[in-house]
């Protein structure tokens, strides 16, 4: 019986101990982060034109990195997202608006972007633009992202990138950045602070 004990732990020891080798990675691994991002204004583009949070002020603003081939996070940030949305009502969804900013140009086009977030919620605009337009957001926000080459897989690379949710405030600055896996009552009351 100890030894079956022993053993179940030691398997789950090695099993942590590889994710954390070679899977973890925390946000901005890799890249030069700013220690407090501040945020600021940025245009991208989407199928109607293009997007400039400027032009935004007056809504709350969440801003979320990420990239249609993904094949986890983003659907799971997403999902989660959406349910934090789900319960707001059309007054609070009028003065709400997010940005799912693609870090995948190469692959994700204006179009597939609009498909893709329309999966899951109304209040969702897709947008991307150039690497120059992309990297700057990323930087003004505190993110990060990277190219991986997947070999010989069939998506031929990924994309590593933040994932956490930025929630900026109808004044056009950085509220509050959430986790990935901050809970959907977490983020809907946050989201209603801002609002309010």
């Amino acid at each position: 019986m100890k030894n079956s004990v022993l053993g179940g732990l030691v398997v789950i020891l090695l099993v942590a101990f590889i994710w954390l080798t070679f899977f973890f990675k925390p946000e901005g691994q890799g890249t030069a982060l700013v220690e407090a991002p501040l945020g600021g204004d940025f245009t991208l583009h989407s199928t109607d034109g293009p997007v400039s949070l400027a032009d935004l002020r007056g809504k709350v603003v969440v801003l979320y990195f990420g990239y249609t081939w993904c094949p986890d996070i983003c659907p799971t940030s997403l999902g989660v997202l959406t349910m934090a949305l789900n319960e707001l009502g059309p007054d609070e969804l009028s003065k709400l608006q997010v940005l799912f900013v693609s870090v995948d140009p190469e692959r994700d086009t204006l179009e597939r972007l609009k498909t893709y977030v329309g999966y899951f919620h109304d209040s969702m605009l897709g947008v991307t633009g150039s690497t120059a337009e992309i990297d700057k957001v990323v930087t003004l926000y505190g993110g990060a992202y990277r190219k991986v080459d997947e070999g010989n897989s069939a998506m031929g690379y990924l994309m590593d990138h933040s994932a956490s949710l930025y929630l900026i405030g109808k004044d056009g600055k950085l509220a509050k950045t959430l986790i990935h896996g901050t809970k959907p009552q977490v983020i809907l009351a946050d989201l209603r602070e801002l609002i309010q």
